[in-house]
């Protein structure tokens, strides 16, 4: 007895196509070649963290800039500090030499001397007559040690000296240089005006009011 079920439909063999068993799918397992560059995108790979051996590098570079820029500040620093101290020696010695040579000039007898009535801010006055006591007191004022002291009209007082050898500044009225002691009695002293207010010469008194201290 035959069964059925062995049995083929030749006409159901015929509309069914011939299935094919799927191949299998092989993994990606291709390695970059030796050599190959890959392309990474900026916007989505994330920066790989530097090593110890880098950040010890980033900080080191960093301590040597900031050593090479406080080296460069503490230079120019120490030459501008030089620079002074050259330009304040000079001064210094340019007074000096000036108040040797007034003084000199005084010991030695026939010299002269210029005198001019400034104010506080060194600046000539336009009237010679208020480096005087006369003056000072005839308007309310006062005198001590070489100063004129006159009373302003707002309360306070303006304080005027004699200069002694200084260069009135064309222009300006301005009197720098020279000193506020008066020279010894040996020295004429005559004010910017040409006006002697002391007479000079060996054995002889001063023929006027000196103003200085």
């Amino acid at each position: 007895m035959t069964d059925r079920n062995d049995e083929t439909d030749p006409a159901k063999d015929a509309d069914e196509p011939e299935r094919q068993p799927a191949e299998p799918v092989e993994p990606d397992t291709e390695q970059p070649r030796r050599g190959s560059v890959r392309y990474q995108d900026a916007e989505t790979t994330t920066p790989r963290e530097p090593t110890l051996a880098e950040k010890r590098a980033m900080r080191r570079a960093m301590e040597e800039e900031e050593q090479r820029e406080s080296a460069e500040v503490a230079e120019v620093e120490r030459k501008s500090l030089r620079r002074r101290r050259t330009m304040i020696g000079a001064g210094v010695t340019v007074g000096v030499v000036a108040t040797v040579a007034l003084w000199y000039s005084a010991a030695a007898g026939g010299g002269e001397v210029t005198a001019s009535c400034v104010d506080d801010s060194s600046t000539l006055s336009s009237d010679e007559n208020i480096c005087t006591d006369d003056y000072v007191y005839s308007h309310g004022g006062y005198s001590s040690g070489g100063f004129y002291y006159i009373p302003l009209g707002g309360g306070g007082y303006r304080q005027y000296h004699y200069n002694y050898g200084g260069t009135v500044t064309p222009g300006t009225n301005r009197v720098t240089g020279g000193t506020t002691t008066a020279p010894s009695s040996r020295t004429t002293v005559k004010t910017s005006k040409g006006t002697t207010i002391q007479r000079g010469g060996f054995g002889v008194s001063g023929g006027g009011k000196s103003g200085g201290s």
